[in-house]
C-alpha cells in the first residue's frame, strides 16, 4: 500500500484549520499530520512531523505567509499550496507567493465558509496531490474524482466548429494557454519578449479577482502592454490580453482587425476561461497567421484547441515535461497530435520571437 501524503495545515482561523483537516482526512491518499495557527508554530511542526505538503494562509499574525514562505524556500524547500482570500491584497500577495515558490493556491470563499470550502473539496485534494508529486495522480491531472458532479463540456458549448474560407489580414497572433504553475510560466515568457511582438491572447485558469492583479503585475514586469481583456477591445501589436477569471476569451475578426470577445457561456472542461475556447477562436479567425503555445497545467484543457490551431495552419508549441510544474495539459496536447515542437520553458520566448519574424 502506497504511503499517504502527509499534510501540515497552517492557518490562523480555527474554522479553516478544522474544515481543511476534515476535507483532507476524508481522502484515502492523504493524512493531515498536524495543524498550526502561525508560522512560528509551523516551523517547529515541520521539524517534528516532516510533512510532504504545506497548506499556508496568506495573511497571518506574527509573520505573514509570504515572509514565511520565502524563509521556508531558502532554508527548507517543500511543496506549498497557498490558501488565499479573494481580495485585492490577497490576490497580489498570492501572485508574489507563486513567484516565491508556491506550487498553487486555493481561494477561500467570501461568504458561507463552511459550505464554500466543501464545494472546493475536489480542487483542494487535486492540488495537494499535484503538489506532492503523488505517483498515482491520473485522476487529479484530469480534474476527475469521485466528487465530480458537473458534466465536462467541450468548446462546442461556447463556440461551434467551422472553417474560415479566407483571411482578411496577415497580422500575426500569438495564443497562450496555461493552468497550474502557469502564472509563473507566463511571466517567464512575457518578460523575455520584445515590445514589437504581435498581439498576444492568453487564457490562464485563475479565479475572478486574481486575473486583473495578474495582468497588472505582468504589465509592470514586461516590455509589453498587458491588459485584463475587455469585450470589443482591439488586439494590437505589442499588447497582451489576459482572459478575466470569470469569462471565456475569444479572438474574433472585424474586417482586417482582430478583437477580443468575452463570453459568459458555460465552463468548458470545467474551466472558465477555457483554453480550448480561446484556441478554437484563434484557429477559426487567424489560421496560419497564428502560433499557439500550451504551458504547464493540470488536466487536458487546450489539447483539442491546439490541435485545431495546428490543423488550421498555425505553428504550435508545448512546454516540456521537465520544466512544467504539471505536464497535464502539454502532455495531453502532445498525445492528441496537436504539437509541432516541445520546448523547455526558457526557449519558448525565443521561439515565439523567431515565429513572429517570419514572413
Amino acid at each position: 500500500m502506497a504511503e499517504k501524503i502527509k499534510v501540515l495545515v497552517v492557518d490562523d482561523s480555527a474554522l479553516v484549520r478544522k474544515l481543511l483537516t476534515e476535507i483532507l482526512a476524508d481522502h484515502p491518499e492523504i493524512e493531515v499530520v498536524g495543524v498550526a495557527q502561525d508560522p512560528f508554530i509551523a516551523r517547529d511542526k515541520i521539524k517534528q512531523l516532516n510533512p510532504d505538503v504545506l497548506t499556508l494562509d496568506v495573511e497571518m499574525p506574527r509573520m505573514d505567509g509570504l515572509t514565511f514562505l520565502r524563509n521556508l524556500m531558502r532554508l527548507r524547500p517543500m511543496p506549498v499550496v497557498m490558501i488565499s482570500s479573494l481580495t485585492e491584497r490577497g490576490a497580489d500577495v498570492t501572485l508574489q507567493a507563486l513567484e516565491s515558490g508556491a506550487i498553487d493556491f486555493v481561494t477561500k470563499p467570501k461568504i458561507g465558509l463552511g459550505e464554500g470550502m466543501d464545494e472546493y473539496k475536489e480542487e483542494i485534494v487535486a492540488k495537494i496531490k499535484v503538489a506532492a508529486g503523488a505517483a498515482n495522480r491520473v485522476k487529479a491531472l484530469k480534474g476527475l474524482s469521485e466528487l465530480d458532479v458537473a458534466p465536462k463540456l467541450s468548446a462546442d458549448a461556447v463556440l461551434g466548429q467551422r472553417k474560415p474560407k479566407h483571411y482578411q489580414t496577415t497580422d500575426k497572433i500569438i495564443a497562450i494557454g496555461a493552468s497550474t504553475g502557469g502564472t509563473e510560466a507566463i511571466k517567464d515568457v512575457l518578460v523575455n519578449l520584445p515590445p514589437d511582438m504581435p498581439g498576444i491572447v492568453i487564457a490562464q485558469h485563475i479565479p475572478a479577482g486574481f486575473s486583473k492583479a495578474f495582468a497588472q503585475r505582468m504589465d509592470k514586469m514586461s516590455a509589453l502592454t498587458v491588459f485584463e481583456a475587455e469585450d470589443g477591445q482591439q488586439i494590437l501589436p505589442g499588447h497582451v490580453y489576459i482572459a478575466p477569471g470569470d469569462a471565456h476569451l475569444l479572438m474574433v475578426r472585424d474586417g482586417a482587425k482582430y478583437r477580443c470577445q468575452l463570453s459568459d457561456g458555460p465552463a468548458v472542461n470545467r474551466h472558465k476561461p477555457s483554453v480550448d475556447v480561446l484556441f478554437r477562436s484563434v484557429a477559426q479567425h487567424a489560421g496560419p497567421n497564428a502560433s499557439g503555445t500550451i504551458l504547464t497545467g493540470m488536466g487536458d484543457d487546450g489539447a483539442k484547441g491546439l490541435l485545431e490551431m495546428k490543423q488550421a495552419g498555425a505553428i504550435t508549441l508545448a512546454q516540456d515535461e521537465k520544466t512544467s510544474v504539471v505536464w497535464g495539459m502539454p502532455g495531453e496536447a502532445v498525445k492528441a497530435g496537436g504539437v509541432d515542437e516541445i520546448l523547455p520553458l526558457n526557449k519558448v520566448a525565443m521561439r515565439l520571437v523567431e515565429l513572429a519574424s517570419r514572413g
